[in-house]
């Protein structure tokens, strides 16, 4: 019996040997023990969820990062677990997957993963969930995204920390200030020039001389005519005769047309005598620019004797770029400073447009009228204008930062919200000191981006490079 005995317990330790390893290599030793823990604890067991849905690919049983589009074993001849639908993705080793909610399950239902692409923006993708060689996740590329592969897509964090901000498109008016030199110059309208409709001697001339600041009514000089005086007989002959002094008619309308101050017809209406010399007087303020008249000279009618230029009012004469020509209109509001009287600034508008350009220069000429009552500005002073363009309507307007000038396109990009951004081609208008007229692609009121857009526009592109390499790597 001895024998019979020792051979029944070699083969029960035989067996219990069998099933220890058994147990082991299934990873039965792990659950159980979890459920006796458990059980030990007093825990309450959970009611297993029963997924939903269609297997989207296969984990390792371990948890191990492995996974396989189709059924696989591992290399100790276990079978992968599948992952259906319903079920959350979780790339944490060890970490059991958490039941979707319905909406959840709704929305994967209607996004299908085309396939995953590397994180750090490499040519590869993979038909399954994957980390790179760092841990990272592979991204999930969906159905439809493929057409707007130059959307950007950017986190919350990573938006705060590159300085991403944006404003809105509006309706405003796109002005600048044009900054141009020009000269001083005298009012071409207020010019007088004194001079004799008939020959004269000149008697005399007042102490006046170039450069010297007149009065209207101030003598000039005084001058005797034979044409005049003849008339001026005739005049006062026809009063004594008893004619009516009115200086629209007979010989004071002569006198006047030779000349003859108004004050002399009407001294001669009373004294009824014709004084040998007359005196001319100022026709009006200003400043004499030329003075022609010397004491014994014979002035033939049309000689110019004084030239008197009213300071009142000046031109500034502004040399306008090719360029920003077509942006400037008539009454355009005009600051113009001079060097010599440091902060101090004369405010005018725009009284004319040359209508040509300098061919050496290929400037225009624009003239600004500005009041000049206390005399501060003088002919051929250099100044610095100051002149706003740009039209008056408002239009579709976007801060200069948003736009990005390549050369060849304008791009804009827009927010879409929940960190993505669109780039969008512009047709640019007028650009302001602040803003830019869009004529074609934004319109008011869409969200543009106005920092950082030159960090999304790297992205944008090399998302469109990438996916025009990957194209034929990312159908599955």
């Amino acid at each position: 019996m001895k024998p019979v005995k020792f051979l029944l317990l070699v083969s029960a330790l035989a067996v219990a040997g069998g099933g220890g390893y058994v147990a082991g290599t299934r990873g039965l030793a792990t659950d159980f023990s979890k459920l006796f823990s458990e059980q030990a604890l007093g825990e309450t067991m959970q009611p297993a969820v029963m997924s939903t849905g269609n297997v989207i690919y296969y984990r390792h049983p371990d948890g191990s990062p492995e996974y396989s589009a189709t059924p696989r074993e591992t290399a100790d001849g276990r079978a992968f677990v599948a992952v259906r639908e319903s079920e959350d993705v979780s790339f944490d080793p060890g970490k059991k997957a958490a039941p979707k909610k319905a909406e959840a399950a709704t929305a994967a239902a209607e996004r299908k993963v085309l396939y995953y692409r590397n994180p750090m923006g490499l040519p590869d993708t993979s038909k399954v969930p994957k980390k790179d060689s760092m841990g990272m996740d592979y991204l999930p590329v969906y159905d439809g995204e493929e057409a707007d592969s130059s959307v950007v897509k950017v986190s919350l964090g990573k938006l705060q920390r590159t300085g991403v901000k944006t404003a809105a498109a509006e309706n405003a008016v796109v002005s600048r200030e044009v900054r141009v030199p020009g000269t001083v110059t005298f009012d071409e309208r207020l010019v007088r020039i004194v001079s004799m409709r008939a020959n004269a001697f000149v008697d005399g001339v007042a102490d006046v001389t170039t450069g010297d600041h007149v009065r209207k009514g101030d003598e000039l000089f005084h001058f005797f005519s034979k044409d005049i005086a003849k008339a001026g007989a005739e005049y006062a002959t026809e009063l004594r005769g008893g004619g009516k002094p009115d200086l629209d008619v007979g010989g004071a309308l002569q006198l006047r047309n030779l000349g003859v101050p108004e004050e002399t017809v009407k001294a001669i209406a009373q004294s009824r005598t014709v004084p040998r010399s007359i005196a001319y007087l100022s026709p009006s303020d200003g400043v004499v620019l030329e003075r022609g008249a010397t004491t014994g000279m014979m002035a033939e009618a049309g000689d110019v004797l004084f030239r008197i230029a009213d300071t009142s009012k000046v031109w500034v004469i502004a040399d306008v770029p090719e360029f920003d020509a077509a942006s400037i209109r008539k009454d355009a509001h005009a600051t113009v400073r001079v060097r010599n009287l440091p902060g101090k600034a004369f405010e005018g508008t725009v009284d004319l447009i040359y209508p040509e350009l300098q061919s050496q220069t290929r400037t225009a000429k624009v003239r600004i009228e500005l009041p000049n009552a206390e005399g501060l500005l003088l002919a051929n002073m250099y100044a610095e204008v100051q002149i706003a363009s740009g039209d008056t309507v408002p239009v579709v307007a976007v801060p200069n930062s948003a736009v990005i000038d390549t050369g060849d396109r304008q791009v804009v990009f827009v927010d879409k919200g929940e960190g993505r951004f669109e780039p969008r081609d512009v047709a640019l208008g007028a650009r302001g000191d602040e803003r830019t007229e869009i004529r074609k692609g934004i319109e008011a009121g869409e969200k543009i981006v106005v920092s950082a857009n030159f960090l999304l526009d790297a992205e944008s592109n090399l998302n469109a490079a990438l996916n025009a390499l990957t194209a034929g790597e990312a159908k599955p």
